[in-house]
């Protein structure tokens, strides 16, 4: 990967205007259905394929780089994209061009779901769709799983590590959601401290211990800018792993939104276009409307510019640190453990026995019949809808 040629502005084709950047990945954002793996094939075959802005060798480094960032992954890879072609002002009109037609569908959309008194089929279509999400969950959960597995090595004694870190993500998930970056940060200092200590000869490891609490206890902008965080600069492991790290600071901390709305609020970032962190506004406007969705966007997505724009220059050393890999490698199992927890908690946000069946329908969707989220979600929603329109409660 080129370096910087100056001050700000990276090697690239010239002639790039920012204008062509800001149009191009504004339809990305408009387009960006299906998660981080469809933005990444749509990078790709803008930026490489068809446009032939950035070769095949530099992507593929962006990609590995980014994942090794916390925060979510394919964003980063937008903005990077956008960065080694015009520099910081480039990644920034790019990344924000990514983000914005899926906020302004949101926030519309958050309006709809959250008012006061819905239609019944509104609220039949957001019970059905919430009825899939612990699905959609276990689904994003599994996809981790090879590559994670692959990486913590194949003697028992890392097979055995990879378990533990797994189970102790997942239980924090299910129970102490609110101290999962705590869960997270001691797997993954764990891991960095087995490895240092199998380099120096040592033979057991380490444990490694972490306590800590809120930064924030009482409700209002600050903690919603610190829920935001935690989703941007704290989250390891792509765009599912907000849902555990909010959950329970939305529902049970600071009550902005109820266990079914905050099931709605999943639904809908996994359902619209872009960034699938964009569920933090959903809760930021269940907290404040739509000035917290927007102060919850704008804080959960700046971490993100800031890696790539200030650690774009340096992504062969960060990829290069044996330290970092560690961690990384000791994280990743923790957070496939919490993703698939927070199956547990949203499922007992259920409200009615009818989202059991349609969960149910939506496992054979997701594991037998290996299809897409967003159809999943569709279809569910439309079943809630029809039962609404029957006079089943809703």
């Amino acid at each position: 990967m080129s370096a910087p040629d100056g001050a700000g502005e990276v090697a690239g084709p010239p002639g790039v205007p920012l204008r062509t950047i800001a149009l191009q990945w504004a339809r990305l954002g408009c387009v960006g259905f299906g998660g981080p793996p469809a933005h990444i094939a749509l990078l790709r075959r803008m930026c490489v394929e068809e446009r032939g802005w950035i070769t095949a060798a530099e992507f593929e480094d962006g990609i590995a780089a980014t994942n090794l960032l916390p925060g979510p992954a394919s964003t980063q890879l937008a903005i990077f994209c956008a960065w080694r072609l015009r520099g910081p002002a480039g990644g920034i009109i790019g990344g924000a061009c990514f983000i914005v037609p899926g906020l302004v569908l949101i926030l519309v959309l958050s309006a709809v779901f959250l008012a006061r008194h819905p239609a019944g089929w509104i609220l039949g279509a957001a019970a059905g769709a919430g009825a899939a999400v612990p699905a959609v969950a276990l689904s994003a959960a599994r996809g981790f799983v090879p590559a994670s597995w692959k990486r913590i090595g194949t003697s028992g004694g890392q097979r055995a590590r990879w378990l533990g870190y797994a189970i102790a993500g997942g239980a924090a998930a299910a129970t102490i959601g609110p101290y999962l970056v705590l869960v997270l940060l001691a797997c993954g200092l764990a891991e960095v401290a087995v490895r240092r200590e199998a380099r120096r000869g040592g033979g057991a490891g380490a444990v490694v211990a972490a306590a800590g609490g809120h930064a924030v206890v009482a409700g209002g902008l600050a903690a919603l800018a610190w829920v935001a965080f935690k989703v941007g600069a704290l989250s390891y492991g792509g765009g599912f792993v907000i849902v555990p790290l909010m959950q329970h600071d939305a529902v049970v901390t600071y009550h902005w939104m109820t266990g079914a709305q905050f099931l709605n609020g999943v639904a809908l970032g996994q359902a619209t276009p872009g960034p699938v962190v964009l569920t933090v506004a959903v809760v930021g406007y269940a907290a404040k409307g739509v000035p917290g969705g927007l102060l919850a966007t704008l804080v959960a997505f700046t971490p993100s510019f800031l890696f790539v724009l200030l650690g774009g220059p340096r992504f062969d050393q960060i990829r290069a640190n044996i330290v970092i890999q560690a961690f990384l490698t000791g994280a990743g199992p923790a957070v496939i453990g919490a993703i698939a927890g927070s199956a547990i908690p949203l499922g007992l946000a259920f409200q009615h026995l009818w989202q059991i069946p349609v969960l149910a329908g939506a496992l054979l969707w997701l594991f037998a019949a290996r299809r897409g989220v967003v159809s999943g979600l569709l279809i569910a929603g439309g079943t809630g809808v029809l039962l609404a329109l029957s006079g089943v409660p809703v």
